[in-house]
């Protein structure tokens, strides 16, 4: 959706599929992180985007046991926006669907599935769809498989990602929030657990990692004893876990990491999930593929006004955001091995990591970690050139 509105205001035709007929899938990435929100500055957006409803975190906390650490400090940030914004996903993708909608060049085409790729000698010149009116095909000068990390496109194209494991899954769910209830977001580590609370306002959004593959071990043991374990692990929800009355109300995100070893192929480029799954830590994900979306965008817009594009301009936009890319990956591996491996196979009480104990003693170090989570390793601006707003 970003990359269609980038491409669209500089002039480039562009159509965006969306296989539900609406944007409302819950527990996606709903953490809008101050690179994202200072392109949106830089797009002239911020401003209507922050009258969205919204929580900001200005830090990122974590318990263990009775211990409570900052982990992440996102106030010194060279950014106009010094916190992450919690926005649900469907709320952010209708924000930038109405406003790429402005461009008579831009077509959102909902409840439209691509199916398979259309080829010609080698190359890939389009996409063949469904939708309630038929089968369809559109033709294409470029083809962006944005479409996560179970990503039909790439799998039609035939690039398989590199596995590089990861040793949890997270149950997600709801329960109400109480005007007494602390007003920010943490996360709760535990012999054996591991437990976030994001401030939803009017509700917390759960997240209970475990380990890979127990899902259905948990739930064969019975709600009553899933809702016994959390009170266990965070009593001041204690009297608000009966809500959880059924299964369904409980999704699990089977977390993946993975990349591509290759991105793109003639007439082709794959971006964000499809590109690169990301592990939940940091919460770093959709903004990852935003900043794919703009360094896309500010390779391939004039190659594409111009018809000059070619098969170096998308392996461009991979060298571009391969660094990154990688260094966050190689970050979350080393967290999800040395931390929430340890954590999810602690048979005892867990000791506060020396690492932790000594960030919370030096400021700047939070500052750090807030600056790897809130920007990145190599955040991007906009380039690519407007060729204005029209009726």
């Amino acid at each position: 959706m970003m990359l269609g509105l980038l491409l669209a205001r500089a002039g480039v035709q562009v159509a965006v599929l969306e296989k539900h007929s609406d944007f409302l899938r819950d527990f996606r990435g709903d953490t809008i992180h101050p690179s994202t929100l200072e392109l949106l500055h830089e797009l002239n957006l911020l401003e209507d985007f922050l009258r969205l409803p919204h929580q900001e975190a200005v830090t990122l906390d974590a318990k263990i046991g009775d211990e409570s650490f900052k982990v992440a400090d996102f106030s010194g940030l060279p950014t106009h926006c010094r916190f992450i914004a919690f926005v649900p996903q469907w709320e952010f993708l209708n924000f930038i669907a109405a406003r790429a909608q402005q461009y008579p060049n831009f077509k959102l085409m909902m409840g439209t599935e691509a199916t398979g790729l259309l080829r010609e000698n080698g190359v890939i010149t389009g996409v063949e769809t469904n939708s309630a009116v038929g089968a369809s095909a559109i033709r294409a000068i470029l083809t962006i498989g944005a479409d996560g990390r179970y990503s039909s496109v790439r799998k039609a194209a035939g690039l398989e990602p590199i596995e590089l494991g990861a040793p949890m899954d997270v149950m997600w769910f709801r329960l109400s929030r109480e005007p007494q209830d602390f007003a920010h977001t943490a996360g709760r580590l535990a012999a054996g657990s591991f437990f976030i609370q994001i401030d939803r306002d009017d509700y917390w959004q759960c997240g209970y990692v475990i380990p890979k593959g127990t899902d259905e071990e948990i739930r064969k043991r019975g709600l009553g004893q899933f809702r016994a374990r959390l009170a266990e692990l965070e009593p001041s929800l204690g009297d608000r876990v009966a809500e959880l009355r059924d299964w369904e109300q409980i999704k699990l995100l089977t977390v993946q990491v993975n990349r591509l070893d290759r991105w793109y192929c003639p007439g082709l480029l794959c971006i964000g999930d499809a590109a690169h799954a990301m592990s939940p830590v940091g919460g770093v994900g959709i903004n990852l593929a935003i900043q794919d979306a703009v360094a896309t965008a500010n390779a391939l817009t004039e190659p594409l006004r111009s018809g000059s594009l070619s098969i170096e301009h998308l392996a461009q936009v991979q060298h571009r955001r391969t660094w990154p890319t990688h260094t966050i990956q190689r970050i979350q591996l080393a967290i999800q091995s040395r931390v929430i491996t340890r954590v999810l196979g602690a048979g005892g009480p867990i000791n506060s990591p020396l690492a932790l104990r000594i960030a919370q003693r030096v400021p700047l170090i939070q500052r750090l970690i807030g600056r790897m989570i809130g920007l990145g390793p190599r955040p991007e601006h906009i380039k690519s050139r407007s060729v204005g707003a029209v009726e």
